[in-house]
């Protein structure tokens, strides 16, 4: 037994005061034997139920999918019907993540209906509806994610943000399960179904975890199933589908050969049109075929070889460093997932702060709040435009300007749209008669320029890391991969250092990766933790090596408080299926519930829980009622495992091997 005692009693609050030990009054849960053991890695962790069919829901920023799989026939991935609606020019593959309530707050319709909907109520109407899009980066930006948080809509009206999202997951749930209904003939049973949401690998617990509670709201799984549903990580899936990629499927922007057709020095638009020229022919089927036998491009990897999967979504780019293991396949994370929001989104806010650079802020706040159908609009217009530009664009982007914009600017202002072009000395945009933005290409590339320099930045330190050495790919994925200006970013700051690899119909990588890895959860073997967790407890106090302010004596015996106990450390290697063990005692006998505060730092090396850096981001609550054993000393041994998507806890009573509920919850309530 270590002579440790925990900084924690079964007190659910803390007070605050200089030491946190100190204010709970007896420190009673005694952790007893700290251990790190590691499971047979092939064990199969996915036990229980087996599943008819895969359905991963691709929930991102600016467009969202689902796609399936029966596992009978895991290499055919079908994506979803083809949306209704849809934008010129753009892939409806995805349909738009914006979704409309009724004024009664009653979920209406999502996508493209949704969008269209709202555009042709009449404005009198539109500020009663509450209309959301772009909402899913709240979970990453939202510093102290619950439950509660809300979300704005674009009459400025708040949400559940928790709503909105199992709004949107039913929508999908119902949309698949009809699908699958006319496609076996019967109605389809939710429980024949392994759903996967996918996350950003950025995120970290509490949204992951919210998207788990979104999911329970919406009547996805059960909350009494959680193994129904498979949290998966958007670079890992993309990375699970790239190894299977072939030739033909795909761009190779580093080397010097031929492919479809393309040579690389070319223009770097041109392979992308002809890669969504063969998507567009292929788009009536939606089946894909996923080579099982092994494509051209696996032939070329090799036992050890690493490479970056650089996923640029619309909220966020998230870079993931994976090392191949052959012959299976397996995947080992070499570094933590980093990276940040930094996707295409970042594009749009720049085109507003330029229209609030001409038009002024106080009337672009003014028309998004009075007018949010027609902002809709000319946003619409943007993405359109925004999609053409390229490094050798000579000609103009010409951008419309909703008529409610010209003449409600009019009202606002008493004079013309064009006169505030004139006034504003914005030389690169010019007024054209016909009621559009002229934006010169070097006007439009400008606004692209803050968030690709961001990626890049951040891909430059990822390469000088140790563990990023000797990359042999580079997979660009993510619906913001298109962009002919990033991808010449990124094959000028490479060098040549790696090939870069653009899938075709990138947009669609990590649903179908997604459904892989449903498919197959144990694919990824190691990951690296992202942060530092640990709780606090108290060890005898060594004088010379702990703090006077530290000491707390106790029947005598002097003992330090707030030590940090290490469960894993950030950036620490862990494999699927590795637990840490920690056992803890009830500090009296009828204690029904024990609750540990979880810590944690984005350092390595921690001392103590109040050391700068470190937070409390979780409590892990063990309910012992049912338990009791006339043991003089009962025993609750605690299994942490961190090598998956999501943190998972279990524990057992070691007197009568009896199992304890144990839950681990990131979300402040």
């Amino acid at each position: 037994m270590t002579e440790k005692e925990s900084a924690t009693d079964n007190v659910t609050a803390d007070v605050v005061t200089p030491s946190p030990a100190k204010s709970l009054g007896d420190p009673g849960i005694t952790p007893l034997s700290p251990s790190h053991s590691m499971k047979d890695p092939d064990q199969n962790l996915q036990t229980g139920p087996t599943y008819t069919v895969v359905v991963a829901i691709d929930f991102g920023t600016t467009s969202s999918g689902y796609a399936y799989s029966f596992t009978k026939e895991p290499e055919c991935i079908h994506t979803m019907r083809r949306w209704e609606g849809g934008d010129p020019g753009v892939s409806n593959q995805k349909t738009p993540t914006t979704i409309l309530l009724t004024p009664d707050r009653k979920f209406h319709s999502f996508g493209y209906a949704a969008r269209d909907f709202y555009h042709d109520l009449d404005p009198t109407e539109t500020k009663h509806w509450l209309y959301l899009e772009k909402f899913k980066m709240k979970l990453h930006t939202t510093a102290n994610l619950s439950i509660d948080t809300d979300l704005h809509a674009a009459n400025g009206k708040r949400v559940k943000a928790l709503d909105i999202f199992a709004y949107a997951l039913g929508f999908f749930k119902d949309q698949a399960l009809k699908e699958l209904s006319d496609q076996v003939g019967t109605e389809f049973d939710n429980a024949d179904v392994r759903w996967v949401i996918t996350v950003p690998a950025i995120w970290k617990q509490p949204a992951k975890q919210f998207m788990r509670e979104a999911a329970y709201k919406s009547s996805l799984v059960p909350r009494d199933n959680p193994e129904q549903l498979i949290i998966a990580l958007e670079p890992e899936a993309a990375s699970i589908y790239c190894r299977k990629l072939r030739l033909h499927q795909m761009i190779d922007l580093g080397s010097k050969s031929t492919v479809n057709g393309y040579s690389p020095t070319d223009n770097v638009g041109a392979g992308m049109t002809q890669a969504k020229e063969l998507v567009r022919r292929n788009r009536q089927s939606r089946t894909f075929l996923v080579e099982n036998v092994v494509g051209e491009l696996w032939s070329e990897l090799e036992e050890g070889d690493r490479y970056v999967v650089v996923d640029c979504g619309g909220g966020t780019v998230d870079l993931t460093v994976h090392q191949i293991r052959l012959p299976e396949g397996h995947l080992k994370e070499l570094y933590k997932a980093s990276g940040g929001p930094y996707g295409s989104i970042g594009v749009d806010y720049e085109f507003e702060k330029l229209l609030c650079k001409i038009f002024g802020p106080d009337f672009i706040d003014q028309f998004k709040i009075k007018r949010p159908a027609a902002w809709v609009d000319l946003m619409i217009a943007f993405e359109s435009r925004k999609r053409a530009a390229a490094p050798d664009r000579t000609n103009p982007l010409n951008i419309n300007l909703p008529f409610s914009f010209i003449d409600y600017y009019k009202k606002f202002r008493g004079h013309s749209v064009e006169h505030a072009l004139r006034k504003s000395n914005v030389d690169f945009v010019k007024w054209s008669s016909q009621g559009m933005l002229r934006m010169n290409p070097d006007a439009m590339n400008a606004l692209f320029k803050p968030t690709i320099d961001h990626i890049i930045q951040h891909l430059g330190e990822l390469f000088e890391k140790p563990e990023v050495t000797n990359i042999k790919f580079l997979f660009l994925v993510g619906g913001f991969a298109e962009s002919p200006l990033l991808q010449q970013a990124i094959q000028t700051m490479l060098q040549g250092r790696s090939r870069i690899i653009i899938p075709h119909d990138v947009g669609l990588t990590i649903l179908k990766g997604a459904v892989l890895f449903g498919l197959d959860p144990g694919v990824i073997k190691v990951r690296r933790s992202p942060l530092t967790y640990g709780v606090g407890v108290l060890n005898r106090y060594v004088e010379g090596k702990h703090p006077p302010d530290k000491m707390l004596v106790k029947d005598g015996t002097r003992w330090c408080t707030d030590v940090f106990d290490t469960f894993i450390a950030c950036d620490q290697s862990v494999a699927l299926g590795e637990t840490v063990k920690r056992s803890y005692t009830p500090a009296k006998p009828s204690q029904q519930v024990i609750v540990i505060n979880v810590y944690c730092s984005e350092r390595e090396q921690v001392g103590f829980i109040s050391d700068a850096g470190v937070r409390k981001c979780g409590t892990l609550r063990l309910d012992v009622s049912g338990t009791e054993s006339p043991a003089a000393r009962r025993e609750i041994q605690t299994l942490m495992q961190f090598g998956d998507t999501e943190i998972r806890a279990m524990a057992v009573d070691v007197a009568t091997s009896r199992s304890v509920k144990a839950s681990i919850n990131f979300l402040g309530q």
